[in-house]
């Protein structure tokens, strides 16, 4: 039977006393009814501590711990001061309403936990009258905690770091794959329409983009001339094949067009050139945020790559966290599944594939080399997601090694160690922030130099005063020593000298 349950709250953490409840008739209507009812459930439990969060950021804190089910010590401390030991005869449950965080509770405290409906019932009728329960707080305090708390959970939850604009990277490199697609089909539909006018230049130009210029420039093949040579040569890039466009057209088989057939398929052709020129834009657009947000993956496998592991992760705090066997694989997820499931051979490689490092490797190596690169990629994800100066020193580095490491597999050449290559690249960036911090440092000034020299000055001769005060007084004390010792001496000699004279 619960004898405690917890209440988490956007303020702090309550510890309520049960006194009394109905647990076999706890589905009845009257029951239910029973904690909607302030006066009834005021009977039922009892406050018996409430602790509140310190700031706004430790209740954000909080609240994620308890979504995923940690027990952290804030509330360790708070459970272990409240709720009282079991003993022989006393049998203490605690009433959690998460089932992961009453698993952390058990495993951390050995306090025996329930998340049964009649906790829910109970919690759901302190949430209702919070405010009335939680005498602490004052009025309106609890919404506008709840609304805080609300908007930071929310903001977490969306993106780890707001700072971060790796969402855009999924979105550009989505927006890339579907423009190649639909720039490849449409080109395709374009050069498939011309040809019925035209149909020599589909041997003559290969290129979808330039064959989609050439269709808008040249238009009615009867009225191409020598005229438009200039312009052809532009396009192509390449005078003789100008030419052959030219003779191609004075011979063509192709059929006539009307001119209303041949506005459309201008009109076709600009929105595929438009496209294809957006394509380019986008794609410098995703160079330029990968360079920002991962610099060092961008370095050590390219942007396109890159992009796409972001993407297939979800985001780069996710991929961060994937270890570099994930990594390998991430985009074979099918193909893994389907040889764990017909117990055939796993796949060696899955977006890294498109890598230039496999390509260059040897059949037998390419599975050696994709670990490795799979290795690599998760150290420069990490480094990119949670270091706070973006450098792309790190994946040249990476990058390096990779290249030794191809090396090895083909000549046996011994590749740098791990460590070594990290510490050069932690060295040199500490002599480059060094460096940098003194061209930073403002260059000091005739008056400030002056004034420098004269404080330096001061400061010295003080520092002389002082020292030939320390050698007077040390002096001083010496020959005070002396004199004390003479007269010593003296009365010394004297008293000898009156013994003997008695005697």
């Amino acid at each position: 039977m619960v004898n405690y349950f917890l209440f988490e709250s956007s303020s702090g953490y309550a510890l309520f006393e049960r006194l009394e409840s109905e647990e076999i008739g706890s589905k009845l209507a009257d029951v239910c009814a029973a904690a909607t009812d302030l006066t009834k459930l005021g009977k039922m439990i009892k406050l018996k501590s409430f602790v509140p969060f310190k700031s706004a950021a430790h209740a954000l804190e909080n609240m994620n711990d308890v979504s995923e089910g940690i027990m952290n010590d804030h509330l360790k401390a708070f459970l272990e001061l409240n709720v009282p030991k079991p003993g022989k005869k006393s049998k203490v449950v605690l009433g959690v309403t998460e089932k992961s965080l009453a698993g952390s509770i058990k495993e951390g405290l050995g306090i025996e936990c329930d998340a049964s409906e009649v906790v829910l019932d109970l919690v759901r009728g302190v949430r209702l009258f919070a405010d009335k329960l939680l005498k602490q707080l004052k009025e309106g305090d609890l919404e506008r905690a709840q609304l805080g708390l609300g908007h930071s959970y929310s903001r977490g939850k969306v993106k780890f770091n707001v700072h971060r604009s790796d969402n855009m990277i999924i979105q550009a490199i989505a927006l890339l794959d579907q423009m190649d697609k639909d720039v490849n089909t449409f080109a395709m539909r374009i050069r498939e329409w011309y040809s019925w006018h035209f149909p020599e230049l589909v041997k003559i130009v290969n290129d979808n983009y330039k064959y989609a210029k050439l269709a808008q420039l040249i238009k009615n093949k009867g009225e191409l001339s020598e005229s438009k040579l200039e312009a052809l040569e532009e396009i192509t890039g390449d005078a003789a094949q100008a030419q052959q466009i030219v003779d191609a057209a004075r011979a063509s088989m192709g059929t006539d067009i009307s001119e209303i057939d041949m506005i459309n398929i201008e009109n076709f052709a600009r929105r595929v050139i438009d496209l294809a020129d957006y394509r380019k834009k986008l794609h410098e657009y995703l160079i330029s945020k990968m360079n920002n947000v991962a610099p060092n993956l961008s370095a050590l496998i390219g942007e396109m790559v890159g992009a796409r592991l972001i993407s297939h992760a979800g985001s780069l705090t996710n991929l961060s966290k994937y270890p570099a066997s994930t990594v390998q694989i991430l985009g074979a997820e099918k193909a893994l599944f389907r040889a764990l499931k017909t117990k055939g051979n796993t796949p060696k490689y899955g977006l890294i594939y498109h890598s230039s490092f496999i390509g260059r490797a040897g059949t037998k190596n390419k599975g050696r080399i994709s670990r490795f690169v799979a290795n690599k990629c998760s150290i420069a994800s990490r480094i990119d997601c949670f270091s706070e100066m973006p450098t792309t020193k790190f994946g040249e580095a990476m990058k390096e090694q990779v290249e030794q490491r191809l090396e090895f597999y083909e000549s046996g050449a011994t590749p740098a160690k791990n460590a070594d290559t990290m510490k050069k690249v932690i060295d040199s960036l500490k002599e480059a922030a060094d460096t940098e911090m003194e061209d930073v440092a403002p260059k000091t000034g005739k008056k400030r130099a002056a004034e420098e020299d004269k404080s330096s000055s001061k400061r010295a001769k003080k520092e002389k005063e002082e020292k030939e005060k320390s050698s007077k007084e040390g002096k001083k004390e010496k020959k005070d020593k002396d004199d004390k010792k003479e007269k010593k001496e003296k009365k010394d000699k004297k008293d000898k000298k009156d013994k003997k004279e008695k005697k």
